[in-house]
């Protein structure tokens, strides 16, 4: 019999990668091992997890909902694991965090002091950037990274959910009227982020594994969220972009959130990752800990937003 914890790992990493084979290399198993553990899954639930194609694999409805229960028991696992061994285990030393720009202020920042306290002996080198940097090669212990982990040289551990929306201001709309389709995206001014594909100043996709994609056209595009921000509430245009940067505005009223006839493109999440060729130091292990512990399963940011349906 297979064991189950191994298949919820085996799962976890297939639904990140979107591919067999390339969670059995990153697992270090044959791809057939890793289709018998999906397989031993889907037949002890009764469900179907996955879809299967030839071009990708995607997560059917009830592997969903199961993967962000898989994601909670494995990170309450860990945890158990970490608090076991914390007492004997010193946690010191310079730990070294690689964040995108606007997150790093925002949501990490704000929590350094709280971590500062609970381990005195560690020190926080903090670099901020937008590019995905090799963490190996520029000697970074973890970074926070948004989206689909692409690297499987990199063990990855979910922070928190994130969501896309599209919203501008009251201003904007007054003047140039409100979209009710994606279709209607085309006669707006959208600014684009620069360092994505998906939410480009070309195109945006839609739905929620992204196929539904319109072309947008804008004069203002930045490498910046924040700086998109700033632009749509200025009155400039439309942003499409992560709620950890909309929520505030919207919650105070000086962004509207837009409900179009396709949902915004579904991420996988905000992500601690490390690398994958050794067993993470007690700092590494500290510091992921308080994170999933200060974001879990609801990401504070979207606390009494009203999200569109």
């Amino acid at each position: 019999m297979l064991d189950q914890i191994t298949g919820m790992q085996v799962f976890t990493r297939v639904a990140a990668l979107g591919s067999l084979s390339g969670a059995a290399r990153a697992l270090g198993m044959s791809q057939t091992m890793v289709t018998k553990h999906v397989g031993a899954l889907e037949q002890r639930l009764g469900v179907k997890l996955l879809h299967r194609t030839t071009r990708r694999i995607t997560l059917t409805e009830p592997g969903r909902r199961y993967l962000e229960s898989v994601e909670r028991i494995l990170a309450e696992l860990a945890e158990a694991e970490s608090a076991a061994v914390a007492e004997r285990i010193e946690v010191t030393g310079i730990l070294r965090v690689n964040a995108p720009v606007s997150f790093g202020v925002r949501e990490l920042a704000p929590l350094m002091a709280e971590f500062s306290r609970l381990h005195p002996a560690i020190t926080v080198d903090m670099g901020l950037n937008d590019r995905t940097v090799n963490l190996v090669e520029e000697g970074w212990d973890v970074a926070v990274r948004i989206g689909r982990i692409h690297d499987q040289t990199l063990i990855a551990r979910k922070l928190a959910p994130c969501r896309l929306l599209v919203a501008g201001s009251s201003a904007y709309l007054a003047k140039r009227g409100t979209p009710r389709t994606v279709a209607d995206l085309s006669s707006h001014n959208c600014l684009g982020y620069t360092l994505s594909n998906s939410l480009g100043p070309q195109r945006w996709s839609f739905g929620p594994d992204g196929s539904i994609t319109v072309p947008i056209r804008g004069n203002f595009q930045a490498s910046n969220g924040d700086a998109l921000v700033a632009a749509a509430l200025a009155g400039q245009g439309l942003v499409y972009e992560p709620t950890f940067l909309l929520g505030d505005e919207i919650r105070a009223g000086r962004l509207v959130a837009l409900t179009l006839d396709h949902p915004p493109m579904e991420l996988p999440g905000v992500f601690a990752v490390y690398a994958s060729n050794r067993r993470p130091p007690a700092k590494v292990r500290a510091f992921i800990d308080f994170l999933v512990q200060r974001f879990g399963p609801v990401a504070p940011w979207d606390h009494d937003l009203n999200l569109p349906a």
